[in-house]
This record gives structure tokens, C-alpha cells and sequence, in this order.
């Protein structure tokens, strides 16, 4: 089992804690993220980012700019990312 950086690991949750961000569609695990914007929730000790797309379930994708892409303060597609949204509600609105 490999050791833990904990400096490592406290720097990359500095870093990417409540960052929204885009998952880079050319890695093919993440395919299906594409157009999605999250909220990265948190960082393990894996150093993996917990990434919600408001879909009501949480991702664990390498913290890392390969995997992810941070949305600047200005970036139109931070629009797309609705806190409210979330399947995991106590009593969704029913779909036709």
C-alpha cells in the first residue's frame, strides 16, 4: 500500500474544493460527463476529486487539470450548473 502525502493531499483539497468544472471528454471514462458542469465537493485522500452533476450521485475523478477542466469566474457554462437540481430529492417533480 503506498504511502499518504498529507501535505499533497491538503493542497489538492485547497485547490479544488468548490471549484465548478468540466470533465474533458477525450478520456473515454469520461465520455459521459461531456457538456456537464459539477461541483467538486471534495478531494480524498486518493487524491480524487468528488465531483456532483447535480444528478443526485457523486464521481471520484483524479484532481488533476488531465481529468478536469476549472471554469473561470466569467465562463458561460457555469450556467449550466444548477446547486438545486438533483435526482436524490426527497419528492422529485414527476416528468411527463
Amino acid at each position: 500500500m503506498p504511502a499518504y502525502d498529507l501535505q499533497k493531499a491538503e493542497d489538492l483539497k485547497r485547490t479544488w474544493t468548490d471549484r465548478l468544472v468540466m470533465a474533458k471528454a477525450d478520456k473515454p471514462e469520461l465520455k459521459r460527463f461531456e457538456g456537464k458542469v459539477g461541483r467538486v465537493v471534495t478531494v480524498n485522500w486518493s487524491g480524487k476529486a468528488l465531483v456532483d452533476f447535480s444528478d443526485g450521485a457523486w464521481y471520484d475523478i483524479p484532481a488533476s487539470e488531465e481529468y478536469l477542466t476549472p471554469l473561470a469566474p466569467d465562463d458561460p457554462n457555469r450556467a449550466k450548473y444548477d446547486p438545486k437540481a438533483n435526482s436524490a430529492q426527497a419528492h422529485p417533480e414527476r416528468k411527463s
